[in-house]
């Protein structure tokens, strides 16, 4: 069954005539300023300063010194490679929404004779809506539905669809469905580039120590110096992330999911009246025993852990055996349209504990 539009809209058009919808575009509510570009510039920068050094140590060490053309081919098609794949993912992070939460095509067709439809009708429809769709899943700020693990991006100022995070090292955008691949496979190759760089560099600095009358010249182990100092810090930086979201993907959680408790509130099982809470419950409403109960079963409460193959195929979107491997050598999608996902079969048990704990605890 299609999802409905938005009941009500309270934009006035000064000529008169009638405002078409508006679909929730990247960059539709927040214009970007010249300045949000510039971690953007600087990232591309920090991606092609190696290069100059890393040709003359491969040309200098590897080509001249020790004469060996095929290591020197080796080690240009390798790190060349894995430079253009980083860009090829930065670019799909860039460019590619994260994930919109309008309606789809198909919805659009009928979007003139919702238009139509009277209060009272369309007050009445409301209870053959989709579950995602109904008033209390809609966004309070931007006014959309808000389908299960959207949130909403304060400073993009719209909704995405599993949003992960918000990056500003990417045009000022976030990480959402639609990216979240692409954003793993570029982390990936960084990482990778930057640990055999540094691998290559330091094998070439040990020679250089070994045999200093062997050196071509004195400004190659200079350049060998930098590389392997810039391969390891990057190496450990960008690392760190990419083993972190290695964990996120294997319990099939996002950065938001992981680092904010209190959205297990959205979940839970409708408490009694007399507690008198919203439904769902709002963080500020708890009392400081009950958000330790919220905090201790967010350790052990895996909403979608569906079990770590599948948790990875989720993400990466393969079905054929081996599929990975492909997928992971250009990034790949998301399986699903974003919007449902299926949850950890004991997720629910869980969840009425924690509401059982939070009712003994008011």
């Amino acid at each position: 069954m299609s999802r409905p539009h938005p009941l009500l809209s309270f934009e006035v058009d000064a000529s008169g005539q009638d405002t078409p919808p508006k679909h929730d575009d990247f960059d539709s509510d927040v214009r970007r300023s010249w300045y949000d570009y510039l971690p953007l510039c600087l990232l591309i920068f920090l991606m092609l300063a190696p290069y100059p050094s890393l040709l003359i140590v491969l040309a200098n060490h590897y080509l001249i010194t020790l004469d060996k053309p095929v290591a020197f081919v080796i080690h240009l098609l390798i790190t060349f490679t894995l430079g253009f794949l980083g860009f090829v993912s930065l670019m799909i992070c860039v460019a590619r929404d994260p994930g919109p939460v309008y309606f789809n095509a198909s919805d659009q067709g009928s979007t003139h004779q919702r238009e139509d439809m009277g209060l009272a009708e369309a007050l009445m429809s409301m209870e053959n809506t989709d579950n995602d769709c109904s008033p209390d899943k809609f966004c309070r700020k931007c006014w959309v539905p808000k389908p299960e693990r959207a949130h909403h991006c304060s400073i993009c100022g719209r909704c995405v669809l599993k949003m992960d995070h918000h990056c500003p090292w990417l045009g000022a955008k976030c990480i959402g469905h639609r990216t979240y691949p692409a954003f793993v496979h570029f982390l990936t190759c960084i990482t990778a580039f930057s640990a055999y760089v540094s691998t290559i560099s330091i094998s070439a600095v040990r020679w250089s120590f070994n045999n200093p009358l062997l050196v071509l010249d004195q400004a190659t182990p200079v350049h060998e110096l930098l590389l392997a100092a810039a391969g390891v810090i990057c190496t450990l930086v960008v690392g760190s992330f990419l083993v972190y979201h290695i964990y996120l993907i294997t319990t099939n959680q996002t950065t938001v999911e992981a680092l904010s408790p209190f959205l297990l509130l959205r979940y839970i099982p409708p408490l009694p009246a007399s507690m008198k809470l919203s439904d769902p419950p709002m963080e500020e409403e708890l009392s400081y025993n009950q958000r330790r109960a919220v905090r201790d079963a967010h350790k052990f409460v895996r909403m979608y852990d569906v079990g770590w193959r599948r948790n990875w195929a989720q993400v990466f979107g393969w079905s054929k055996p081996r599929g990975w491997i492909y997928l992971l050598l250009i990034g790949g999608t998301g399986n699903g349209d974003g919007r449902s996902f299926p949850r950890n079969p004991r997720s629910q048990e869980m969840l009425s504990n924690l509401a059982a704990r939070l009712e003994k605890e008011a």
